[in-house]
C-alpha cells in the first residue's frame, strides 16, 4: 500500500494494498480497515455509495464540514477535482485534479470541508465512495464547477449537468 500527500493538507493519494493481475483478469482490495489504519488512516467509514454515469457528465462540485470520503473509479475513467473550502484554511478555495481509473487502481482521500466533483472521460465509469457519516444532502455545500474564484481546469467546457450542478436547484 502506498499512500502519498499531495499539494493539499489532508487530501492523499492512495494505491490499495492489494492489486493482482493476470489473463484471467485482476483483483484489487479496495479497503481492508486494518491496513488503512497502520498507513495512518484512522478514519471509521460506515457508509458506501455508487453512482454510475456516461461520458462527459459531470458531478459536484459537493462536500460538508464532517465527512472524510474515500474515493475510487472500479470501472472506466474520471477527472476528480478536490477543492479546499475550509475558509480558516491558508488553501482556501485551492484544488488539485487526479485522474483515477479501472486501471491505475489510485484512491483519494478527501477530508471534511473540501468539496470534489468528477467528470466522465470514458463511454460509462461507475464512481465509488466511502464516507464517514451517514449522506445529508441538506447538510452539503455547492459550488458550480465553473465558479470563476475557484479557476478550476476541466477536459472538456460543455459537460452534461445535473439541475443542481447548474445551479439551478437550491441545495
Amino acid at each position: 500500500m502506498k499512500v502519498q500527500d499531495t499539494k493539499l493538507n489532508g487530501v492523499k493519494l492512495i494505491t490499495p494494498p492489494t492489486i493482482f493481475e493476470d489473463i484471467r483478469g485482476s483483483y484489487v482490495e479496495i479497503y481492508n480497515e486494518q491496513i488503512y489504519k497502520k498507513a495512518g488512516i484512522p478514519i471509521k467509514f460506515i457508509q458506501d455509495d455508487i453512482s454510475t454515469s456516461n461520458k462527459y457528465v459531470l458531478r459536484g462540485i459537493h462536500g460538508d464540514s464532517e465527512t472524510w470520503k474515500l474515493i475510487s473509479c472500479l470501472y472506466g475513467k474520471f477527472y476528480l477535482v478536490v477543492v479546499n473550502l475550509d475558509e480558516n484554511s491558508s488553501q482556501f478555495k485551492q484544488w488539485e485534479s487526479f485522474t483515477l481509473s479501472d486501471t491505475n487502481h489510485q484512491q483519494v482521500l478527501v477530508p471534511p470541508k473540501f468539496g470534489n466533483g468528477h467528470l466522465v472521460l470514458s463511454a460509462v465509469a461507475i464512481f465509488h465512495y466511502k464516507q464517514s457519516t451517514q449522506y445529508n444532502r441538506k447538510g452539503q455545500f455547492t459550488y458550480l464547477w465553473n465558479d470563476p474564484e475557484l479557476k478550476i481546469w476541466w477536459p472538456i467546457t460543455n459537460p452534461i449537468l445535473s439541475r443542481r450542478d447548474e445551479g439551478r436547484e437550491d441545495v
